[in-house]
């Protein structure tokens, strides 16, 4: 059997469209998955751009790799996702030997290229953004597991300075409301539980409506389409990420208070505490509409847990600017955020601002927020000592595979000794200790 090696960089939606890809090649070339690239006879790296270091950490595995071409002539290495948007071209001219060149609006095309590539001997780049074309030209998914990623919009229209999203995946569109639903359905008669659902901004969704009946709207945003997948049988749990702070209507705020299958997690990116910072990145908000957000939702939902992303060191960013983020952390009380260095990106406005920050008080001023972000994700941790949770199990725990593993509500790893066939299955779980990256736990009474 031919294998592919596929590595992937980046976020939960670069995950979902490597599993899609996986997907389609099985269809189109027979290719089953390995670990170890020399075995492949396709290997791809599915890439990410957000951060300078995951894109230079791509040109060094594609060196690596290029030796493996001399002994197999035959082989097909292609790069894929935001990298592959960004350079195009400029991909095969730095590395002569990658055969394909493909975005994330092309992975369906794959097959094609790769026909190409064999027929003509010459590169393919194929960069568009087509829309909504790959999702009608994907397989229906294949998954093992209890949980399962869903993409239901593609690309970005907010253009933060600091983002070179728009320009890698293109503009914000949404998949079709019953795409989105005949997908969930699929997914739940394979046994999959729990959904999280995945877009830039997913809380933009605003999904056509083709079967809408009498006064229905032409569009279902994402509070409805969670309301209808709620009632999918055998679903028992929706997520939903990442979300954007000016996306966080009204109604998708009651959506906490009407629908229970939705978890009590929220992942919602702030950025930064500092109103002057936050207009220099274009995000659209206050820290204290931030807070007054946060303040509705705990309302309806007062057990949400709330995490976050940061950026520090932006340009032109002081002193002050960074005590108020450190303060926006103090008055919200995180459950958890990725603390992230200001990183420069080509193209982006961004990289054009004067006042770049030295990087030495980019490193002290992550490590000052990074140590409070642990300190209240412990604080948090420990709350949870004593009480009972409604886990999923997963599978076995990474360190100890006599141990079971599952995800809280609030999305904690808990490790827990307990017999396999309770893999799959939602059982309660006594929390006994908080560790610094997990919990213990032991399986309530039944």
């Amino acid at each position: 059997m031919k294998k592919l090696y596929l590595r992937t960089f980046g976020c939960q939606m670069n995950e979902y469209d490597s599993a899609r890809i996986a997907d389609l090649l099985a269809d189109a070339e027979g290719l089953a998955l390995t670990a170890r690239p020399e075995e492949a006879d396709i290997i791809l790296f599915n890439t990410c751009s957000v951060r300078e270091k995951a894109q230079e950490r791509v040109f060094h595995d594609l060196g690596r790799v290029r030796l493996l071409k001399k002994d197999k002539p035959e082989l097909i290495i292609g790069v894929g996702g935001c990298v592959a948007s960004q350079e195009g071209e400029a991909i095969v001219k730095r590395a002569p030997y990658v055969d394909v060149v493909f975005g994330p609006q092309t992975l369906h095309r794959l097959p094609e290229l790769i026909a190409a590539k064999r027929a003509s001997g010459r590169a393919q780049v194929d960069i568009r953004f087509p829309e909504i074309e790959k999702f009608d030209h994907l397989p229906p998914p294949r998954v093992e597991g209890v949980s399962a990623f869903v993409s239901i919009m593609e690309g970005c229209g907010k253009y933060c300075t600091y983002c070179v999203v728009p320009y890698t995946r293109g503009e914000e569109f949404s998949r079709p409301f019953e795409d989105v639903l005949v997908e969930v359905a699929d997914l739940a008669d394979q046994g999959v539980q729990e959904i999280t659902l995945l877009g830039q901004n997913v809380n933009a969704y605003r999904g056509k409506r083709d079967g809408k009946r009498g006064d229905a709207a032409e569009t279902a945003d994402l509070a409805e389409l969670l309301e209808y997948l709620a009632d999918v049988p055998g679903i028992e749990r929706l997520r939903y990420t990442t979300s954007h702070p000016c996306e966080m209507s009204a109604r998708l705020i009651e959506a906490y208070g009407k629908v229970p299958k939705l978890v009590s997690q929220l992942h919602l990116p702030v950025q930064s505490g500092s109103d002057r910072i936050l207009a220099a990145m274009k995000r659209g908000y206050t820290a204290l509409e931030y807070k007054s957000i946060v303040r509705r939702l705990r309302a309806v939902r007062p057990q949400l847990s709330l995490t976050s992303d940061f950026i520090v060191g932006f340009p032109g960013e002081t002193e002050a600017d960074f005590e108020a983020t450190l303060k926006l952390v103090r008055d919200v009380k995180f459950d958890g955020a990725f603390n992230f260095i200001y990183s420069s990106r080509p193209g982006t406005p961004a990289a054009e601002l004067d006042e770049q920050v030295p990087r030495a008080v980019q490193q002290q001023r992550f490590e000052a927020l990074q140590t409070l972000l642990d300190a209240q994700y412990r604080a948090y941790s420990e709350t949870m000592v004593g009480s009972t949770q409604r886990v999923l199990v997963t599978g076995p725990a990474v360190k100890d595979p006599q141990e079971l593993q599952a995800r809280t509500d609030n999305n904690r790893v808990v490790n827990f000794a307990g017999d396999a066939t309770l893999i799959g299955r939602y059982i309660d779980v006594t929390i006994t200790a908080a560790l610094p990256h997990s919990l213990r736990g032991e399986r309530a009474a039944v």
